[in-house]
């Protein structure tokens, strides 16, 4: 993996993934996207608004997922940062891993390359390392860029997407 050397003048291309399972989902996403807009953010694209069930325990609220391009001269860490306040405005509360939550954002990818920095105690890890297994990543993404590649694995985005079980992909919907 490549360490973070990217110049805080260059814009960088960037997919975010967004999901809320808790409240006022649509509220919560619609906050989330607005915040992002005002804190050296642009948004390019948005994909679509998907349903999903809850993972890795079905039996939590279901969730609301998108995915979005933006360009920013944030550099990773400081777009970590940013993002994670967002989360805490929005009313993310720090919970145990994979608990419900009122906003989750992940930073899919950034300009294409394959990162691993520390940000504080946290790992960040670009792409995000599970999401070429998650429907509610690929499906909205795959709207957004059908030539996307990862960066990591170096396969399309229908590639990986045909890896995926077809009860993961039932399990996915527009709303």
């Amino acid at each position: 993996m490549k360490k973070q050397d990217i110049s805080e003048n260059q814009v960088n291309n960037v997919y975010l993934a967004l999901g809320s399972n808790l409240g006022d989902r649509i509220k919560n996403l619609e906050l989330a996207k607005s915040l992002i807009n005002s804190k050296d953010m642009n948004i390019l694209k948005i994909s679509q608004f998907y349903k999903t069930e809850s993972w890795p325990n079905k039996n939590f609220p279901y969730y609301i997922n998108f995915v979005i391009l933006i360009n920013t001269k944030l550099n990773l860490k400081k777009l970590f940062r940013e993002i994670k306040i967002i989360e805490k405005l929005v009313g993310r509360i720090k919970a145990p891993k994979n608990y419900p939550r009122v906003c989750d954002i992940d930073i899919i990818d950034f300009n294409g390359i394959n990162f691993l920095t520390k940000y504080k105690n946290n790992k960040i890890i670009v792409p995000h390392k599970d999401m070429h297994k998650r429907s509610f990543v690929l499906l909205p993404l795959y709207e957004l860029n059908r030539n996307w590649i990862h960066p990591k694995y170096k396969k399309n985005i229908v590639n990986l997407m045909t890896n995926l079980s077809n009860l993961d992909l039932r399990s996915i919907n527009l709303i």
